[in-house]
C-alpha cells in the first residue's frame, strides 16, 4: 500500500503518487457531495460545488494511467425522490429535488460521456438506504438503536409511515466487487427489494433490543419523501445478484455492534 498523510484530496500532489505506485485495473469513487444536502445558505455548502472538477480530476487520473474501469456509487433515493413509480426502474426519468441528487445525476453523466470517449468501462451503481456496523450514528437505524440504548427516546420526522428501502452493507461490498469483476458498462439500482416504514424499523429495533422507549414524533420542514424503494430486476436478471441479508439479521449485526461492549 502507498502511505498517504490523512485528509490528502485530489487536487493534492500525493494523490497522482497513489496512480502512478498503485497502477489500479479499477477505481471506486464514493466521494459523494455530502454538503449539497445542506440549506444553500450554511457556510459549508459552498465546499461542494466543485464536485464535477473533482471528478474530472480523478478521470483524467483514470485515463493516464490506463485504468480499465471506474465505479461511481450514486444515489439511488437521491435521484428517483418523490417518484410516482415506487418500487423505480433505472429507465425512469430523474428528477431530483435536491442538489444533492442533482450532483449525482451530473457526476454520472459526466462519468459516462467520458468513459465512452476514452473506451473506459464503467458501472453505475444506485444505492437505497445503507446500514449496518460503523455507519454514521446520525443515520436513522444507528441513531434509534444509540437513543434505545440509553434510554432516551429516538425522533422521528413525520408520523414514521414513510417507507425506505434498507440494505446491508455486506450486500452493497458483495454488489460492488461483481461490479468490478463483470459487469458492462450501465447503471444498476442496488438495493434490498425490500420497502419497510420507520415504525416497522423501529418496532424491531425495540423488540430485539427487549426496549420500553417510545419514539417523539415530530413535523418535517421539508415535507420528506413518502415512499422510497428501488427496483432490483435488472441486477438480479443481468448479473445474477440479489441482496443475502434479511432486515432482522441486518439489524441483528448493527445492533451488536453499537450496542455490545467492544473487546
Amino acid at each position: 500500500m502507498v502511505d498517504v498523510k490523512v485528509g490528502v484530496t485530489v487536487e493534492d500532489k500525493e494523490f497522482a503518487t497513489i496512480f502512478k505506485k498503485e497502477k489500479p485495473d479499477v477505481v471506486y469513487h464514493l466521494a459523494g457531495a455530502i454538503h449539497l444536502r445542506r440549506p444553500i445558505d450554511d457556510p459549508l455548502f459552498t465546499q461542494d460545488l466543485d464536485f464535477l472538477h473533482r471528478t474530472r480530476i480523478v478521470l483524467e487520473a483514470c485515463k493516464k494511467n490506463q485504468v480499465k474501469k471506474i465505479i461511481f456509487v450514486s444515489s439511488g433515493g437521491a435521484i428517483y425522490e418523490n417518484a410516482k413509480e415506487v418500487p423505480t426502474q433505472e429507465t425512469y426519468a430523474s428528477h431530483p429535488t435536491s442538489l444533492y441528487g442533482l450532483a449525482n445525476v451530473v457526476i454520472e453523466k459526466y462519468i459516462t460521456l467520458f468513459c465512452q470517449k476514452n473506451k473506459i468501462d464503467f458501472a453505475l451503481p444506485r444505492l437505497s438506504n445503507v446500514y449496518g456496523p460503523g455507519q454514521w450514528e446520525s443515520g436513522i437505524i444507528p441513531s434509534l438503536i444509540l437513543k434505545m440504548a440509553k434510554k432516551v427516546s429516538p425522533v422521528i420526522y413525520g408520523d414514521g409511515n414513510q417507507t425506505r428501502d434498507f440494505i446491508y452493507i455486506s450486500d452493497v461490498v458483495e454488489v460492488l466487487i461483481l461490479l468490478a469483476q463483470s459487469a458492462p458498462s450501465n447503471i444498476y439500482n442496488v438495493a434490498s427489494g425490500y420497502e419497510v416504514s420507520l415504525n416497522d424499523i423501529l418496532g424491531m429495533v425495540k423488540n430485539m433490543m427487549a426496549s420500553s422507549v417510545s419514539a417523539t414524533y415530530q413535523s418535517s420542514v421539508s415535507g420528506g419523501v413518502s415512499r422510497s424503494a428501488l427496483d432490483i430486476k435488472k441486477i438480479t436478471k443481468e448479473l445474477g445478484w440479489s441482496p443475502k441479508t434479511t432486515m432482522q439479521a441486518g439489524l441483528k449485526k448493527t445492533i451488536d455492534f453499537y450496542v455490545k461492549p467492544k473487546k
